[in-house]
């Protein structure tokens, strides 16, 4: 079963980050750098973030580690646009928060070489969040007369897993109301707007399994009741139709055609013994129950009132070209 044409979310030309998140092992990194390369394809200029560490950006373009600065890494298809990456580390964000809203230029390096800062960013509770959101933020409101800065026409985020994604996204509302005046909090409360405006939108990853799709599930309600906005469920590592629903019926309940099947063997040239025989009807059985199972947990998407965008599992895994045609397929699908 084909999933029909999605919806876009609303406003879409008017988002500017798009966050990403899922459970992991769903392939959220990969989703998000599709979904970048999707949004470049209209011509513009996309930044990619991480904020995990774990260096997935670079290995999935197979470019060196990323620093602490934005690199271009790909063109987008089609209409020529250009995509960034920046993996934000959250000991050289603190350093520039501290030049740009305290004027601590030399005194931040100082307290570097201390280790002031990786005791703040370890022991104090969300001040990592505050942080990353923080150079999120950044990156994101820049405008053209920006000096010595480079515009982004849409920021994608491979955020963490949706497990603490409300957590994450909501750390300056908390800070908001820990630090009552000052630069502290009109920083939180500026970060917190722009998360929970419609210039944003979060996007849940998910495969069709029961515990990532619970977890989808939970993570919208968490977001909607934290205010922030989700935008669309993305069905990842899908698996291709091979039977019709007839024919997947028949599977399930032992009655596909046997001398058909070694008929069709034979016509091709194929020995058509009763182990090859018996093996490709197992085989049968067992990919019409698994997609009878995929289409129960489609149901269970479908209830939750988002747009939903599948992706086809790639059979040769994911290099560059094919972060390309997942790319197109988004693109296809109306999500950029």
């Amino acid at each position: 079963m084909s999933p029909a044409a999605p919806t876009p979310p609303p406003d879409r030309d008017g988002v500017r980050l798009h966050v990403v998140t899922g459970k992991g092992g769903t392939g959220k990194t990969t989703v998000a750098a599709a979904l970048a390369l999707a949004l470049a394809s209209r011509g513009g200029t996309v930044l990619l973030c991480e904020v995990e560490g774990r260096q997935g950006i670079a290995q999935l373009f197979d470019v060196p580690p990323l620093p602490y600065e934005e690199r271009r890494i790909a063109a987008g298809p089609s209409d020529g646009g250009d995509l960034y990456a920046l993996a934000v580390d959250t000991e050289s964000a603190l350093l520039e928060y501290l030049s740009m809203y305290y004027r601590l230029g030399r005194a931040g390096k100082a307290l570097d070489r201390f280790g002031i800062i990786d005791f703040a960013t370890t022991i104090a509770p969300g001040v990592r969040d505050v942080l990353l959101t923080g150079k999120v933020y950044e990156v994101v409101q820049r405008n053209r007369r920006t000096k010595n800065a480079r515009h982004y026409d849409a920021v994608v985020l491979d955020a963490p897993p949706t497990g603490r994604i409300s957590q994450f996204l909501n750390v300056n509302s908390e800070l908001a109301g820990l630090a009552k005046v000052g630069p502290i909090r009109n920083q939180a409360d500026t970060v917190t707007t722009l998360l929970r405006s419609g210039r944003t939108r979060v996007h849940l990853v998910t495969v069709l399994e029961d515990m990532p799709v619970q977890e989808t599930a939970d993570g919208i309600e968490e977001l909607r009741a934290g205010r922030l906005p989700v935008g669309g469920v993305v069905v990842n590592l899908a698996r291709r139709a091979e039977l019709d629903e007839d024919e997947r019926d028949r599977a399930v309940s032992g009655r596909l055609d046997a001398g058909s099947l070694r008929a069709d063997l034979e016509r091709v040239g194929l020995p058509a013994g009763d182990a090859l025989l018996g093996g490709l009807l197992e085989e049968a059985r067992e990919h019409a129950e698994r997609r009878d199972l995929e289409d129960r947990q489609r149901e269970r998407i479908d209830a939750l009132d988002v747009p939903v965008f599948e992706l086809t599992r790639l059979a040769d895994g994911v290099d560059l070209g094919g972060l390309y045609e997942l790319a197109a397929e988004l693109c296809r699908q109306g999500m950029a």
